[in-house]
């Protein structure tokens, strides 16, 4: 089953408070070069890598001199505004030994559930990528509130891995993965080598909270492990502590926790799309069009004939055929009126008539279901 570690090309990595801090006791520099290095050496490998890191709160709260985590919201929000400052530019440091570009995304549960803010974070991760840039990701603790907190890290690293398809996510926490009981008092808990991601017998295994520096526990752990493998993402919780770690588990090593996802990224996306959305519109395809999707190309503007409805950039909609039978659906990267504008011309006129262009396709086909 390490295999599938092995093979993983896009990772997202979430290191939590407790290994950023040192337990709360100042930004731990030195682990912080670590993850940078084997990060770089992944890159080397030609492996894509996104990191979530906590840290802010703490950070602020080592700064300001506090011992332990404060619950007034308008505390914690000072605190990550004190610790964001230091992190980031840790994480600028450490990376830049290495010879590799960061870039700071600070993100809120509104960004990843309106589905237009969804598809910019996304367009702007894979930019990233792209350009071989690695993207440090945070909740934006300082404008979030109760109503949209993610809640814990934990939770932040699945949904990344969701929304760029990653992989696999990798949790470091300071355990060496999940046990069948708490080892901090039960001298009889055994490492748990892996499992299915969606095996309910790891919730009871996985206790309570972890310290009053970290949100969560390995509780959250397991549930971002479930959050995951909706997408498709195998999910490893491991120690952050063990030396090359990172490297070491991308080389197939038996390492921490492997909790492993039942389907495929794309199926499990397309599923989702298939299932779970609300139709917004109806686009109207000419039958080359109509082809096109079902040889498994992406949606451009000049096979579009018409659209109806009102809808904004990242809505789901209806693509039907020339007799008016829905045959895809999909999330749209232009809103109606621009739609309507770039409908039945080359992708290549989309700048000129709409002034900017996001996307070559109307609807790519990795945002498609066929019906």
């Amino acid at each position: 089953m390490r295999q599938l570690l092995r093979d993983a090309r896009r990772i997202v990595v979430k290191v939590g408070s407790a290994l950023v801090t040192d337990n709360g006791a100042g930004l731990a520099t030195a682990a912080l070069g670590e993850w940078a290095r084997q990060i770089a050496a992944l890159h080397g490998e030609g492996r894509q890598v996104l990191l979530v890191s906590s840290g802010a709160v703490a950070a602020g709260m080592q700064r300001l001199g506090w011992r332990q985590r404060p619950h007034a919201m308008h505390q914690l929000q000072a605190a990550a505004a004190v610790g964001q400052m230091g992190l980031a530019q840790a994480y600028q440091a450490a990376f830049e030994a290495h010879g590799v570009h960061t870039a700071q995304v600070l993100l809120t549960h509104e960004d990843l559930a309106d589905r237009t803010r969804y598809l910019n974070a996304r367009s702007t991760l894979s930019t990233l990528l792209e350009l071989g840039v690695v993207p440090v990701i945070n909740e934006n603790d300082t404008v979030v509130y109760d109503e949209i907190k993610f809640g814990d890290n934990d939770t932040l690293g699945a949904l990344v891995a969701n929304l760029m398809e990653a992989d696999c996510l990798i949790i470091l926490t300071d355990q060496a993965g999940l046990y069948t009981a708490d080892p901090r008092s039960d001298p009889c808990a055994q490492l748990v080598p892996q499992g299915h991601a969606d095996d309910p017998a790891f919730v009871d295994m996985a206790g309570g909270a972890g310290s009053g520096i970290s949100k969560g526990g390995m509780i959250t752990k397991v549930r971002a492990a479930a959050r995951a493998a909706r997408s498709g993402a195998h999910t490893v919780i491991a120690s952050g502590r063990e030396p090359d770690a990172l490297i070491r588990l991308a080389a197939g090593e038996q390492l921490g926790t492997l909790l492993v996802a039942g389907a495929s990224p794309l199926a499990a996306r397309k599923q989702w799309l298939a299932d779970h959305l609300q139709l917004a519109g109806r686009l109207h395809l000419d039958a080359g069009a109509v082809r096109a999707l079902r040889a498994g190309k992406s949606l451009l503007p000049v096979g579009v004939t018409k659209a109806d409805g009102d809808f904004e950039r990242g809505a789901v909609v209806a693509c039907c055929s020339p007799e008016g039978t829905e045959v895809a659906r999909g999330l749209v990267n232009y809103s109606a009126s621009e739609t309507r504008r770039i409908a039945r011309r080359p992708s290549g006129e989309i700048e000129s008539v709409l002034g900017y262009i996001d996307e070559p396709e109307l609807i790519h086909r990795d945002n498609m279901v066929l019906v």
